[in-house]
């Protein structure tokens, strides 16, 4: 009968190990798992935060470059109203010396 007792107690102990090293193992599988998609996640929220950051780099390249545009534009427009103008002058200044009229390639007018 003692046998038995012992034998019925390092079954009992035997099936606490097992279970103990089941438990064991698995929260062992579940921790790496847990740091594996904690690696995961900082690699995709450092990804969205650099894509971020390089989309308001691009949009602040398209402003700067409208705003050189804009600038070209309008200094562009003022050198033709100053052609103008001076083209106007050199006419009225001209208009009696024809060859002042000659000299800038308009030798009929």
């Amino acid at each position: 009968m003692l046998t038995k007792v012992l034998a019925s107690k390092l079954v009992a102990e035997s099936n606490n190990d097992n279970l103990i090293g089941f438990i064991a193992s698995t929260v062992e599988t579940i921790r790496d798992e847990v740091t594996t998609i904690r690696g995961e996640m900082v690699t995709k929220t450092t990804f969205e935060a650099t894509t971020i950051a390089i989309r308001g780099d691009i949009e602040q390249v398209h402003l700067r470059l409208e705003s050189i545009e804009h600038g070209m534009s309008s200094r562009f427009e003022h050198v033709e109203g100053e052609l103008s103008r001076l083209r106007s002058a050199v006419y009225l200044l001209g208009k009696d010396r024809p060859e002042v009229l000659r000299l800038l390639g308009q030798a009929g007018a």
